[in-house]
């Protein structure tokens, strides 16, 4: 079809933004069959950031899913300009990476690991050969290197047209010149498209826009947390032993990467302190402009680019390139369903990396659309991991000046973001700060992670091994098994589902039976249509017609999505947040009811007060409701309280659990507590893709109770061998038995020398004194089963050194008294 110049008035899907991410998702939703498809760019196409993107295709991320991203949009490229006839400078001339530290060096064999278990190509190579690869790089003050073959560039702006093209091949309409103005709503859904040019109603609008995106969702009241921030880059003249089958280099303890361009190289960086853009807006029209150059805010990454390339001092700059492209608070894209607006799809904030997402995130929002609901984990970018505050734009800006730098900064396991901090606070935040708390942030909320015993354990040492905090958790993990330790739980996610309706939306929402008596909690999963997790939580039947859904703390906004979009029709039940309502403190371990008896008259046996079930009680002045429930494998209450009363239960605890030894704990204890039990966490073990069967959760799944989302799937997966399943492992005591290195989470699990899985939790259990971990573990003839674990040597890759672990599809600790 031609290019479209007459301005229509209706589309099913209206797509925002013609730059390389617009442009694929119209591809891919022609060939999902999708027709009626309309593409609008307010200036010409490859406008706003794609234009002058420095087109680096890498493969490996650190979610798996990520990493099928991206090698399907390297897949995409390969054969895009046999289809459309227009070239894409696609090359696959791979990609190098080199490390100045040994630090450095770890860490890439850590990547070596994950890329492994991800079954990407990879391999550490010598300096020598280094060298060869990118023979105008110094390579005598490097600590080693590593290659991926398989990695590539493409032209960013010659890819968008043949996208474009492929998209009009496929039936898609495209009009440039076309501004949008306006969303209109109507009931919650958008209804149609506003532009410069005229109204399209459309059934679908999805959010393109880049660095405009956050702008044009605040159109239909639909929060895009991103913000712009500098990136620049220069482009040398033609510089001796430049080939043009150069591999992309990358030097990130240089900040800096490069890649070959005309006989020249186009050198550029993310710098630790960035320059966010567009406080005040983004000017217009703005699609094809740069910025002015900053040779004081580039001066770190020439004199990193000096160092590792000399020809660069005496070769031309052709050009000095500064432009704007947007970030998001945890460096990760924005993808998927608004929750604010029915009908609107956002693909936005790709930090430096739209060329290499944009083909898999094309597709995978494309399928998104046409299927109702994502077809893969897509959590790590699912814009649903944010909340409306996140788009706050003051925040924003403090958060983008760190963000920009992570690109290149050590990727240290458990790193903690420092800016625009604190955020959301509990309302024991003081006092437990008082007592030494170290805070972490999830979904903002500052939580403490441990409690330091001494000054230098206030501020984390991070490593690849063992870390300096480790002690005071290894406490704190032993007082929750052997006597009593208080965790501010505070962050749990907490809906209120009620209504003549409750009971038959959880019973379809849910796989348990959620008809258990007032007074009762239950565990359980929401599914999607595959038989996936969408989220696990517990529910607490407050009455008949009223449940306390609690979830974990990133998830309150998924979950409340997820419930709004899968309600049968006809089923009257409100459903509302109320999080910031209840504060939240765990009494966990053998000595927590002899303690909680001191506090309050409540009957606490077990025939009184029987695992699973909640009671109101009183602790001194104060009313709450507890929970006996653990996710720490011990004895233990989960105490909801009014915020107004959370400091008054805190200080009674601690007054009376001086006789049982109480002890504060954060939550990297929670990690080893679960870890050690072999409880799994949705995010980590738990996923869309893993079924309860594979999690081995079966006993939470009630196929009996009648229909639910996601029966189907699991009827038709039980009749079908696991050949996929959550294992417990367990190995020697971190330290020289592991090589100095620690399980953090991704590295390869090897039975027999061969890949067959990935860790997804690890941590020192310090109740069995081991290296403790949960992994995903796959057999491509026949099924997992304790018999085929056995008969196996299994390894976890920590950097190149094969720890040996003992693998079995239930915990190593022993269970305790819930």
């Amino acid at each position: 079809m031609s290019e479209t110049t007459t301005f229509p008035s209706h589309a099913r899907i209206v797509v925002i933004g013609g730059g390389v991410i617009g442009c694929s998702i119209a591809y891919h939703l022609t060939r999902l069959g999708e027709r009626d498809v309309l593409l609008l760019e307010q200036g010409k196409l490859s406008g706003g950031t794609t234009w002058h993107a420095a087109g680096l295709v890498g493969q490996l991320r650190s979610h798996s899913g990520l990493t099928r991203l991206m090698r399907e949009s390297a897949e995409l490229y390969a054969g895009l300009e046999a289809e459309t006839g227009l070239a894409t400078g696609w090359k696959r001339c791979g990609s190098l990476s080199v490390a100045r530290t040994p630090e450095r060096m770890t860490q890439l064999r850590r990547t070596i690991s994950a890329a492994r278990a991800q079954g990407v190509e990879i391999e550490e190579v010598s300096l020598q050969e280094a060298a060869r690869l990118f023979p105008i790089m110094r390579t005598d003050d490097l600590a080693g290197a590593v290659w991926l073959p398989g990695d590539g560039k493409a032209n960013p702006a010659d890819l968008t047209q043949a996208l474009a093209r492929g998209a009009r091949m496929g039936g898609a309409r495209i009009l440039e010149g076309a501004r949008v103005t306006g969303i209109e709503t109507k009931d919650g859904r958008a209804r149609a498209v506003v532009t410069d040019r005229g109204r399209v109603e459309a059934e679908i609008v999805v959010i393109a826009a880049g660095q405009w995106s956050r702008a044009v969702g605040a159109m239909c009241g639909v929060g895009v947390p991103l913000h712009s921030a500098e990136h620049m880059y220069v482009v040398t003249g033609r510089i001796a032993g430049v080939t043009p089958d150069m591999p992309v280099m990358r030097d990130p303890d240089g900040y800096i990467y490069f890649k070959e361009e005309v006989g020249g190289v186009v050198m550029g960086g993310f710098e630790p302190d960035a320059k966010p853009w567009g406080m005040d807006g983004i000017p217009h029209p703005f699609e094809f402009q740069l910025l002015p150059d900053d040779w004081d805010q580039f001066a770190i990454l020439m004199e990193k680019a000096l160092e590792r390339v000399p020809a660069l001092e005496t070769a031309e700059v052709k050009t000095f390139l500064n432009g704007p492209e947007s970030f998001t608070p945890d460096n990760n894209f924005l993808l998927g369903a608004a929750p604010e607006c029915a009908g609107v799809y956002v693909a936005a904030g790709f930090n430096s990396m739209g060329i290499a997402s944009a083909g898999g995130a094309g597709k995978a929002l494309a399928e998104w659309i046409v299927q109702g609901e994502p077809t893969r984990d897509l959590w790590p970018v699912d814009i649903r991991r944010f909340a409306p505050f996140n788009a706050n734009p003051a925040w924003l800006k403090d958060r983008i000046k760190e963000v920009l730098g992570l690109h290149y900064a050590m990727p240290w396991p458990n790193r903690e973001l420092a800016t625009a901090r604190p955020f959301r606070r509990s309302p024991l935040y003081e006092r437990l700060a008082a007592k030494g708390a170290v805070f972490g942030s999830k979904m903002g909320w500052e939580r403490a992670n441990y409690f330091a015993r001494n000054e230098d354990e206030r501020t984390i040492r991070y490593s690849f091994g063992p870390q300096n905090w480790m002690a005071a958790a290894a406490g704190e993990h032993r007082a929750c098994r052997e006597g009593v330790a208080l965790f501010d739980m505070t962050s749990f996610g907490k809906l209120r589902v009620e209504g003549p309706g409750a009971l038959a939306l959880l019973q379809h929402l849910c796989a348990n039976d959620m008809d258990v008596p007032v007074g009762r909690s239950v565990y359980t999963g929401m599914l999607n249509r595959r038989g996936g997790y969408e989220s696990d939580l517990t529910a607490l039947r407050l009455a008949a017609d009223s449940f306390l859904l609690v979830t974990g703390s990133a998830q309150p906004v998924r979950d409340l999505d997820w419930i709004a979009r899968n309600r049968p029709a006809g089923l009257y039940a409100s459903v509302s947040d109320v999080t910031n309502a209840w504060a939240v403190l765990a009494l966990m371990g053998p000595r927590a009811r002899d303690l909680l008896a001191r506090l309050t008259a409540t009957p606490l046996d077990d025939a009184s007060f029987p695992a699973n079930d909640w009671r109101t009680i009183a602790i001194g002045y104060a009313t709450a409701l507890a929970s006996r429930r653990s996710y720490m494998g011990e004895l233990g209450y989960e105490i909801f309280a009014p915020v107004e009363f959370a400091a008054m239960i805190y200080d009674a605890l601690h007054e009376a659990g001086g006789a049982f030894g109480l002890r504060d704990a954060g939550y990297y204890a929670v990690d080893s507590l679960r870890i050690e039990k072999g409880f799994r966490a949705w995010g980590r073990e738990l996923s869309p893709d893993v079924t309860p069967w594979e999690a081995g959760l079966g006993f939470a799944v009630k196929m009996a109770k009648g229909d639910f989302l996601g029966r189907d799937a699991l009827l038709a997966a039980r009749e079908r061998p696991l050949a996929r399943r959550v294992v417990c492992l367990r190995g020697p005591r971190p330290g020289a038995e592991t090589g100095g290195q620690m399980a953090w989470g991704g590295e390869a699990l090897l039975a027999d020398g061969d890949p067959a899985g990935e860790v997804a939790s690890a941590a020192y259990g310090a109740s069995l004194d081991a290296l403790t971990a949960l992994a995903l573990v796959r057999r491509a003839d026949g099924p997992v089963d304790q018999a085929w674990l056995d008969a196996r040597k299994w390894t976890v890759d920590l950097a190149g050194t094969r720890v040996p672990v003992r693998a079995s599809l239930k915990p190593f600790a022993p269970a305790g008294a819930t």
